[in-house]
């Protein structure tokens, strides 16, 4: 499986500050899975920007692409509307999971405006920017990515598709 990851923070794409998120992200995927991160990137806080890369990168054949930052309420907060604008069907299970175990921690999960969606064989889902988030809502998805990729690819026989009782 190829995964991207997108972080998406105006300072980040100027280099003022030094993304954390995204490295985090590349590490959780890279020792729990044997997939490969081949694409990460930096965008500002731009729908257009986000979009392009999100329509790049599914077109370039990703399987996982995992957003950070962007979900909340600052007016520049663009990431689920660049998603919604590049998705053909939304996975709301999934960002409704994210809140549901965040809520257990913080109240602040519940201005959480993550979504999650796919375009064609590729799954796409927003994430909070901060590490301390990122690891969290990790540590909820890193389970069910397995059998949510191979639906997705169809590409089903793997011990996560056989754990059924």
């Amino acid at each position: 499986m190829q995964v991207g990851i997108l972080t998406v923070s105006d300072r980040g794409a100027r280099g003022e500050y030094e993304d954390r998120s995204g490295p985090l992200l590349a590490e959780m995927v890279q020792n729990s899975t044997p997939w490969v991160v081949s694409q990460q990137a930096i965008v500002p806080d731009e729908l257009a920007a986000i979009a392009q890369t999100l329509i790049d990168w599914c077109e370039a054949g990703l399987n996982l692409i995992l957003t950070s930052g962007g979900t909340g309420f600052a007016p520049r907060d663009v990431t689920p509307e660049a998603t919604k604008a590049v998705i053909e069907r939304e996975a709301p299970g999934i960002a409704e999971a994210l809140r549901a175990e965040s809520l257990k921690i913080t109240r602040h999960a519940m201005l959480s405006r993550a979504v999650a969606g796919i375009r064609g064989r590729t799954l796409i889902i927003n994430l909070p920017g901060s590490p301390k988030a990122v690891r969290e809502n990790m540590d909820v998805l890193l389970p069910i990515l397995p059998h949510a990729l191979e639906l997705l690819t169809d590409t089903p026989g793997s011990e996560s598709h056989h754990r059924q009782v």
